[in-house]
């Protein structure tokens, strides 16, 4: 099945979006996507091929994992996006669990992967659980934990908690990387979508503390008054 999985996506690849994608996804040498390799295929392709595999052993998932070629990674992650979703209690724990190693490893490592799997699996299983995790991936040294960090409390956000959201957002207020501006801003205008009055209660006092991209982000969907004022803070 691993083979078959390997063979079906090479079949699909395209150099022409390859090429734009590798800039898209700036892999040159010292952005953050360095070192990583495309296909060139659109996800909608990739999720029908993880649809297809999606009965894929873990210690495949695993080999796909840390693959440097990016849809591997890709499609690895939406499998076990697809296998938490069906899974009982216990083995979401194991999956989860399974998803914060490869985490560790450094095999999340682009911020496509990042947000199309930590909301569904981090973020689902820690709603009921310890936040401390979150608390930790925020501090860490690596930039893609952090991501996972804030953009896991997207779950929060939806089933309408904000605290996890906000007090993560004061965690990376300081953040030196644009990803995690834009990361960050990104979540707070969710949590605006849900209740304003929490987002404008956040801004009022840190606004003039937030990384211009990340309140940017934030304030996208404000009036145009409204967003000169905080941007001129």
């Amino acid at each position: 099945m691993f083979k078959n999985l390997i063979s079906d996506l090479n079949k699909l690849s395209n150099p022409a979006k390859a090429k734009v994608l590798t800039r898209f996804f700036k892999t040159g040498k010292g952005e953050y996507g360095e070192g990583d390799i495309f296909l060139g295929i659109m996800v909608p392709d990739q999720r029908k091929i993880a649809q297809k595999y999606s009965m894929l052993a873990t210690a495949a998932l695993k080999r796909l994992l840390t693959s440097r070629i990016h849809e591997y990674r890709l499609v690895a992650l939406l499998i076990l996006v697809d296998k938490y979703e069906k899974s009982s209690k216990r083995n979401k724990k194991d999956i989860c669990g399974f998803y914060l190693r490869q985490a560790k490893e450094g095999n999340i490592n682009n911020w496509d992967l990042v947000d199309l799997s930590a909301p569904k699996i981090l973020g689902d299983y820690l709603f009921a659980s310890d936040k401390n995790t979150l608390y930790n991936l925020a501090r860490s040294t690596n930039l893609w934990a952090r991501r996972i960090a804030i953009v896991s409390t997207f779950n929060f956000i939806k089933r309408g908690r904000f605290t996890e959201t906000i007090e993560i957002s004061k965690i990376l207020i300081s953040d030196k990387e644009d990803l995690i501006h834009k990361a960050v801003g990104w979540m707070l205008r969710e949590v605006g979508k849900k209740n304003l009055d929490q987002e404008i209660k956040f801004l009022n006092k840190y606004a003039s503390k937030m990384p211009r991209t990340m309140l940017r982000y934030a304030i996208e969907r404000f009036k145009n008054k409204d967003r000169q004022n905080y941007l001129k803070k």
